[in-house]
């Protein structure tokens, strides 16, 4: 295989890596910055989703510029935005402060949610695209690990812990930006462009041994300037299907609770009697399940196909979810919210953590991908952001921990009939180029 594929796809990733250590590192911060800055549940709410308004925006916002200026010429944009909210975060001198460079950050999170999957979806060969565009995925989990272990690592040096914490992530940022001037362009995207030269260029780099001459008169083909140029296009038939199935993956993605987990696992853990330390040390033990099933799936999605990881997915996560609720429901303590927060988290990195976003960057055609992936992602972070913000008033209107059960029973419910939606709407694409896959997708 290309050395330089594994380049391109690697360095793109980093982008997943900054998109998991941004949103995860917060975790084990709250109870530190929280007492700093003497929050009460509506301020911690709100410093908690602040970030992820700013996903919202650059989500939404990053389809045309990458469109305009190019997949990577975007990415080192996102790569400067990380810099800047790390150290900002961490210098903050006072809440809203702190808010403003979290929404900052939560802006690069957005835009690498839609450029790192897609670019690295449009420089794979087909038989491999699977699973190198879930490197993006497995670089998210190992981003979401580093911030936890990075929290426990940092939680006993003094009173500006959680200062260190958020300025961690500059290391990665600097270091993502500058790996950005070692890959090529997206060649759909220099196609699109009109640079055939510059693409051919790049497609012989990263897909020896195929016909590479009939794949790039494949991509000029399926290319329609009209379309690519105007928003309206989204809303007509035949997209508007496509941009319907996206929007409702990015919301059945969050009604399975991951992002709760992710980011309060370590309240969620005191609340069930372990202490500060020890629920932080439970978090990373969190990660740990997360990471190696994202392993696992990465060496099934090219073999079993995205749908049937799904399908298995959404009854596993069913199961476990309904048995989380019913512990916090009639409080029953010991190892028991551990356990089975592992289990649906092992359920979750195995099917819809390992394949959304490789869904999300092949089912949209080359017309509308980059607007496609955004408003999928939009999506995602719109209830993402509804999620984080209401879980802990949530908790507060009620006097014990009941209210963390019935959360969870929501996302049971909402994840059982995810199952039945992905089994009649998502089209598999294991094995095809992104050209064959629009003839599929637009039926």
């Amino acid at each position: 295989m290309p050395k330089n594929l594994y380049l391109y796809t690697i360095v793109a990733a980093l982008g997943g890596f900054l998109f998991g250590f941004d949103t995860a590192v917060i975790n084990g911060a709250l109870p530190f910055f929280r007492d700093h800055f003497e929050l009460d549940k509506v301020m911690e709410g709100w410093a908690m989703s602040s970030a992820i308004f700013g996903c919202i925006i650059g989500a939404i916002g990053i389809g045309r510029p990458g469109d305009k200026y190019g997949r990577r010429y975007m990415l080192k944009i996102t790569a400067l935005l990380f810099l800047i909210s790390a150290i900002g975060t961490g210098m903050a001198t006072n809440i809203t402060m702190f808010i403003i460079f979290r929404i900052i950050g939560g802006l690069a999170v957005g835009g690498a949610s839609v450029l790192s999957p897609m670019y690295i979806s449009e420089v794979a060969p087909p038989k491999y695209r699977g699973r190198f565009t879930i490197l993006f995925q497995l670089s998210l989990v190992v981003g979401i690990l580093a911030a936890f272990a990075t929290d426990l690592a940092l939680i006993n040096t003094g009173i500006n812990n959680w200062r260190w914490m958020f300025m961690s992530e500059a290391a990665p940022a600097i270091l993502f930006f500058s790996l950005l001037f070692f890959v090529g362009r997206s060649p759909r995207w220099l196609v699109r462009k009109g640079y055939f030269e510059e693409a051919k260029i790049v497609i012989d780099e990263i897909n020896t041994g195929s016909d590479n001459n009939q794949l790039l008169e494949e991509i000029k083909n399926s290319i329609d300037n009209d379309v690519a140029e105007h928003f309206k296009y989204l809303f007509k038939k035949p997209f508007l299907r496509l941009v319907i199935i996206g929007l409702l993956i990015g919301m059945f993605n969050q009604f399975t609770g991951i992002a709760i987990v992710m980011i309060y696992s370590s309240d969620i853990f005191r609340a069930a009697g372990f202490g500060t330390e020890s629920a932080i040390l439970q978090t990373v033990i969190v990660g740990l399940t997360n990471l190696t099933f994202t392993i696992i799936a990465m060496a099934f999605i090219d073999r079993i196909g995205r749908k049937f990881m799904l399908l298995l997915g959404s009854v596993g996560m069913t199961i476990f979810l309904g048995i989380f609720s019913y512990i916090f429901l009639f409080d029953i303590g010991g190892f028991m919210p551990l356990i089975f927060m592992i289990s649906f988290v092992a359920c979750f990195a195995f099917s819809q953590g390992a394949v959304v976003w490789v869904l999300f960057s092949e089912m949209f055609p080359n017309n509308i991908r980059s607007r496609g992936v955004a408003i999928g992602s939009f999506s995602h972070w719109v209830f993402y952001a509804m999620l984080l913000f209401l879980f802990p008033v949530i908790r507060k209107s009620f006097s014990d921990n009941s209210g963390i059960g019935y959360v969870f029973a929501f996302f049971a419910v909402f994840t059982f009939i995810s199952f039945f939606f992905f089994k009649k709407y998502i089209v598999e694409t294991k094995g095809k180029s992104l050209e064959e896959l629009e003839k599929d997708m637009l039926k």
